[in-house]
């Protein structure tokens, strides 16, 4: 059986309160625009040649592969961060990688890591980069709050 490679991707990220860990994930799930899909999580390769598009309407439970970081936290104050990071090679005909990554602690941080696991699985693999994309979310949790950044292949 083959199964139709996606040739399209598009990277999401929010923030959001809820008043227990998972309601919060769904929030931000929500908040971020793929909520009601059903997120089917893959490993970190994007296809080769695909192009990044905005955030399509999506039909309600569609299967979708998914590559995404989340951090869900109680602790009134926190910060919490989440980023994914898409690296795209200089010769379409290879894949590109992403990367994910989530923290308590800072934006900036959680950016900075994802950056340089892009660039670290590009050197494995002996491919030069064309790009990068990098989509974060942080929020400082007032309740119960949740961060999640993703990269969403699509067909």
């Amino acid at each position: 059986m083959v199964i139709a490679r996606p040739d399209k991707y598009f990277l999401v990220a929010a923030y959001a309160e809820g008043p227990t860990p998972l309601n919060a994930f769904d929030n931000a799930l929500m908040k971020a625009g793929i909520g009601n899909t059903n997120l089917v999580r893959i490993s970190s390769i994007l296809p080769p040649a695909a192009r990044e598009i905005p955030l399509p309407q999506l039909p309600y439970a569609s299967l979708i592969p998914t590559a995404y970081a989340e951090e869900t936290s109680d602790v009134v104050g926190q910060r919490i961060s989440a980023a994914v990071g898409c690296g795209v090679p200089e010769d379409p005909e290879l894949p590109g990688v992403i990367m994910e990554h989530h923290l308590s602690g800072d934006e900036a941080s959680c950016r900075d890591a994802v950056l340089l696991r892009v660039k670290e699985a590009f050197a494995a693999r002996g491919y030069h980069l064309k790009s990068v994309q990098v989509a974060s979310a942080s929020g400082v949790v007032e309740r119960v709050g949740s961060v999640v950044a993703a990269v969403v292949l699509w067909s």
